[in-house]
């Protein structure tokens, strides 16, 4: 029988890749889309208000699973083409990830201090100059930590991802259990391949709420 061996090191080394991939092309998506809706969310648009609220609400409250089945099932249900794996994949952790980032990104933005809001209105800037200019550049700095955190939810949901076919990390560990029948040892690596895209993630994160702690002190 087969035993663990380099090609499957090798395998699951070229799926790591795909799951960063997968992750960097639904960070930045879900990031743009979640921008574009937490300004949506302080707008003075009563209406913008209110959709990007429904959006939210709608894409937190549905299952990652469950999206992504709609997403690769769905398009062929409504008579179009089917869509290819990582297509599909990449959609549906776009979405999932701009309907959380964007209300990450809403809170830190409000979380700006009111005096810089007033300071800012004293410039005699427009409501968008105000926002370039003085409030985002300072939401950023309070949004980094949870953000960067948040890209760790995305790396580890990126498992969820072969129900539709596509093979990340977790799903290449399968197929070489499948083969190997070895699923301590195949899985150990497995978990060792997410601990090294994850950990120092978690710990820049860590590192830079710290730091804003004393800044705010």
């Amino acid at each position: 029988m087969t035993t663990f061996g380099f090609v499957h090191l090798e395998f699951l080394g070229w799926a790591a890749l795909w799951t960063i991939g997968l992750s960097a092309m639904a960070f930045v998506g879900g990031g743009f889309l979640g921008l574009l809706v937490a300004l949506a969310r302080i707008s003075s648009v009563g209406t913008l208000r209110t959709l990007a609220s429904g959006y939210i609400q709608l894409v937190q409250g549905t299952p990652l699973l469950v999206l992504l089945f709609l997403i690769y099932f769905g398009i062929a249900i409504l008579g179009f083409d089917q869509v290819p794996a990582i297509v599909a994949a990449a959609a549906g952790l776009t979405i999932y990830s701009s309907g959380f980032l964007g209300e990450i990104w809403r809170g830190c933005i409000e979380s700006v201090p009111k005096t810089q809001w007033e300071a800012a209105e004293c410039l005699a800037l427009s409501r968008w100059q105000r926002m370039i200019r003085v409030i985002l550049p300072q939401a950023l700095r309070i949004a980094t930590p949870p953000t960067v955190g948040f890209l760790v939810q995305i790396i580890k949901n990126t498992s969820l991802a072969s129900v539709v076919g596509f093979v990340e990390l977790s799903q290449a560990g399968k197929l070489i259990n499948n083969s190997i029948f070895e699923p301590f040892t195949v899985f150990i690596v497995v978990a060792v391949f997410y601990f090294a895209m994850c950990f120092p993630l978690s710990l820049w994160s860590r590192n830079l709420e710290r730091k804003l702690n004393v800044i705010n002190r």
